[in-house]
């Protein structure tokens, strides 16, 4: 070994100098050719020099194969191109297609390059099904406002908010840096339903005080933007304190969603802008009614839906604590809600691929590990929708030192045909009576990858000796790579306890069919062959371990010691013994071992051989050994539920007090996430709060509103236990954001009873007519992002679980809990001001609104006047006979 490393050298000398020339000193010691080799001495004995061909011969050869890759049952060669951190994945694939382009040119005709694997295709398929979704729901925006407002100038100025906001918050992007991806796209969709919700109101507004009071635009634009401008305030930055925390949350879970906050939160900030520069201006100059008063509301069917609403408002002011019971019956309802909702980390989307991680039992060689995967190949590529199966055997990523790598674990990709091509989209009528009545697809040309995994993992059961896992796609995969949902981590001294323990709970699981493809990291089945030295006489030749163990690496596993150039490439040279030499334990035993004593020693003079079976791996976490159980899970069971069993089960163990568990993986991530978004709440909650005592200048306002938002909790849980969605984390930001919406209509309906009874209305009567004013815009902001969320919930494209689980919540909570929140705000509203009137009497201080004092109080200003300008007298807001009107209409409802 030595001597071929200091034989076949070529170093530089210095340089000579002969005058005005200079010249290079190079000394060259490399071996020419692969025969020359063979006359390289490595020894002299006895005056003889002893070259290489007179103890073994050179070979000419390839690298011994510890690794191969096969695409449709061919063999080939992969590459693996991962991208760096921060940088796009598109343009990234894109870069390496056009060079692939450029390769191909040059590639001999018998030479195929294709891509098998390729993120940007999913991430292409659901960006573009994004874009639809994000037309599809300003459509349906645009026509909830005509529906309601029934005046397609008013229809055209409202929805003009949306460019303007949207447009906007593109340069807002490119300013830092975000990309169009799924989570600023999902972003964007979602805010086309809440940017519009400011200009809508205020668009309203005006509109009713044209319709209602007959003031022309410019006059009805100022005064109605001015009396409601507390409140479109007041709900803008209280939304906007619900997506702030979430651009600061910590954690992985707050890397991927600070994007999508900060998105929202500066689209919601523009909204705000433009409902109070370019929605008045726009009203004023060209929004004409050319109607008599009141048409808009003299339908049939808002005349229906308005006195129903006044009837069930006024029998709930009479029956106050028959609301105050419900509402703590639902509240009390959320705790059982939770107790039976499923929680998981992440939905599962179809990709059109997945992956079966095998490993085989310890000692197979490469040949007989290539027999058995080309045989499951063979089973997984007959399977309906699989176009193409990519598999590779031993390490592939290139960290092993050549020769060495184990090739008892290799993985199985499998491609299957795009989901558009086999899945019914929402125009199928076929589509809904499967999502209403819960039919099973008949139809073979409509599956899921779910379905072709639930089959490969049928073809797997089949192999009992090895150990598999039916898994999704993994962004970096090969050499049996395994992201399994379930990773339980065990912790201990003794490896004997730990195998013990490890297997009870597999034991445990496999008795439930919940969890699949079940396996562990220890192993203790791996051939070995032990040499166990005779120290005594290992010591008296003078011959230490470490020279032991490095001439049998040497002469069994090989090992490079120079280099060999030919031409412009460099190949190893390695040093081995003959195969005859080191094929059986025999042989190894006649292996020579140096010594500086006597020379050669046979290695059988001073160790034995022993055969046994032992670990593949030792893995250990802060000095202690571990054993990480994994698993998958069968549809139906939630990551939450599955540890929570786990973790009761492990508990029943008993384990000592030096032997710990620990969730890793997704579990621990979704601990973690839960734990962000609770703190992410609490100081959403305390902003919103500060903000809205700051806006109404009363400590009893807020909390009026914000009683809204924990009536929202169960109805959005009911929608995901009958829609059959587990709590995820798109779900849980969905129950974030329904609180952060629900809360507008309160402070819509608490601004304006306040201002009615600063004009001089008793506070029931306020009430009534505030919420009877009050409830077409809320209506229609509830509708228009209903409408934005019915794409997103029914979207079967590639993302679509994901998002789903996201808007089903919103669709659920605000759809469930609209009319108990319409009853509970008005209701709250009179029981703290009862509560504050009583507090008065016993402070001895007279009440903010004291009742049958309306003639001291004088009608509000118009915002001009406020503002300091000089204005026309303007006919008040609500005319007297307006007033009698509705004091009449009241008394008789309330009757």
């Amino acid at each position: 070994r030595a001597a071929l490393m200091r034989q076949n050298l070529e170093l530089p000398g210095g340089r000579v100098d002969q005058g005005t020339r200079e010249l290079v000193l190079r000394t060259m010691g490399r071996v020419p050719t692969a025969e020359g080799f063979l006359d390289l001495i490595v020894a002299d004995r006895n005056g003889y020099p002893v070259r290489i061909r007179d103890i073994g011969r050179v070979v000419d050869s390839f690298e011994e194969p510890r690794s191969l890759a096969r695409l449709d049952g061919r063999n080939a060669v992969s590459l693996i191109v991962q991208k760096q951190s921060g940088t796009n994945t598109v343009e990234v694939v894109d870069r390496v297609r056009a060079r692939m382009e450029q390769l191909r040119e040059v590639l001999p005709p018998d030479v195929e390059m294709m891509v098998v694997k390729d993120q940007s295709k999913f991430i292409r398929a659901s960006i573009h099904e994004l874009n639809f979704h994000l037309v599809i729901a300003a459509v349906l925006v645009a026509m909830t406002i005509l529906l309601f407002i029934q005046d397609w100038r008013t229809t055209i100025i409202a929805s003009l908010a949306i460019p303007a906001s949207i447009v906007t918050t593109f340069a807002f992007m490119y300013w830092m840096g975000y990309t169009l991806n799924n989570m600023t796209m999902l972003a964007l969709i979602l805010a086309i339903g809440i940017v519009i919700d400011d200009a809508v109101v205020i668009n309203e507004n005006i509109f009713r005080h044209m319709e209602e009071h007959g003031l022309p635009a410019l006059k009805a634009a100022s005064s109605a933007t001015g009396e409601i401008a507390l409140a479109v305030s007041a709900t803008t930055l209280s939304l906007l304190v619900i997506f702030l925390p979430v651009v600061f949350m910590g954690g992985r879970v707050g890397r991927f969603f600070s994007s999508f906050g900060a998105t929202v939160a500066f689209a919601i900030l523009m909204s705000w802008f433009v409902s109070f520069t370019l929605t008045p201006m726009l009203c004023s100059r060209f929004l004409k009614l050319r109607r008599k008063r009141g048409a808009s509301k003299e339908k049939w069917l808002w005349r229906a839906i308005d006195g129903a609403y006044g009837w069930i408002l006024a029998w709930s002011l009479r029956h106050r604590w028959v609301i105050v019971a419900t509402v703590l019956a639902l509240l009390v309802s959320t705790w059982f809600l939770f107790r039976i909702i499923g929680f998981d980390f992440l939905p599962r989307d179809d990709q059109s691929e997945f992956e079966v991680a095998i490993i085989l039992p310890e000692g197979y060689t490469l040949d007989r590990a290539d027999q058995v995967f080309r045989e499951i190949e063979q089973r997984i590529a007959a399977l309906h929708g699989v176009t193409h199966v990519f598999s590779t055997i031993g390490d592939t990523t290139g960290r092993m030192t050549r020769g060495q790598g184990d090739v008892t674990s290799g993985t199985i990709y499998a491609r299957l045909v795009d989901l558009e091509e086999r899945t019914r989209h929402w125009y199928d009528p076929q589509f809904w009576l499967q999502a209403i009545f819960r039919t099973p697809e008949r139809n073979p040309r409509y599956f899921t990858q779910f379905e072709v995994q639930r089959q490969a993992r049928q073809i797997m059961a089949e192999y009992p000796e090895l150990r598999s896992a039916v898994q999704d796609a993994a962004v970096v995969s090969g050499a049996g790579f395994r992201q399994s949902m379930i990773d339980l981590n065990l912790r201990g001294p003794d490896l004997a306890r730990l195998q013990e323990y490890s297997e009870k709970i597999m034991a445990y699981m496999r008795r439930n069919p919940a969890y699949v493809d079940i396996d562990t990291s220890l192993s203790l089945r791996k051939p070995e062959l032990r040499v166990v030295i005779d120290r005594e006489r290992a010591s008296d030749l003078g011959i230490p371990v470490q020279t032991i163990a490095a001439t049998l690496n040497t002469l069994v596993g090989g090992e490079p010691v120079t280099k060999y150039k030919e031409l412009d490439e460099q190949y190893d040279v390695w040093l081995r013994a003959e195969l005859s030499s080191r094929d059986r334990a025999e042989a190894i035993q006649r292996l020579m071992i140096p010594s500086p004593k006597v020379g050669l020693v046979q290695l059988a003079s001073l160790a034995r051989l022993e055969p046994a079976r032992g670990p593949a791996s030792i893995d250990r976490f802060a000095m202690q050994r571990q054993v990480v159980i994994t698993a998958n899970l069968e549809a139906g069971m939630a990551l939450g539920d599955a540890v929570r069993d786990l973790s009761q089960f492990v508990d029943s163990l008993n384990l000592p007090a030096d032997y710990h568990y620990e969730f890793i993986g997704r579990a621990k991530v979704m601990g973690e996430s839960n734990q962000n978004f609770l703190i992410a709440f609490i100081t959403a909650f305390i902003f919103m709060y500060m903000i809205l005592a700051a806006q109404f200048e009363s400590f009893v306002h807020p909390i009026t509103i914000l009683l809204a938002l924990p009536l929202t909790l169960p109805f959005a849980l009911v929608s995901l236990l009958l829609l059959r969605t587990n709590l995820n984390l798109y779900a849980m930001f969905g129950l974030f954001m329904l609180f952060g919406i629900v809360k507008k209509n309160g402070i819509l309906q608490v601004d304006y009873t306040n201002v009615l009874r600063q004009r001089g209305l008793p506070r029931d009567q306020a009430i009534l007519e505030a919420n009877h004013t009050r409830l077409r815009p809320i209506l229609m902001t509830t509708v228009m992002l209903i409408a934005a969320m019915i794409p997103i919930a029914l979207g079967q494209g590639p993302g679509a679980a994901s998002r789903a689980s996201l808007a089903k919540v919103i669709l659920g909570g605000q759809t469930l809990s609209l009319l108990l929140t319409l009853l509970v705000t008005p209701v709250a509203y009179s029981l703290w001001d009862d509560l504050s009137r009583w507090v008065a009497r016993r402070a001895a201080r007279p009440p903010k609104y004291p009742e049958g004092a309306e003639e001291q109080l004088e009608p509000q200003q118009p915002a001009a006047a406020l503002a300091g300008g000089e204005t026309e007298p303007e006919m008040p807001l609500e005319t007297p006979a307006a007033v009698r009107r509705s004091k009449t209409r009241l008394a008789e409802e309330m009757a």
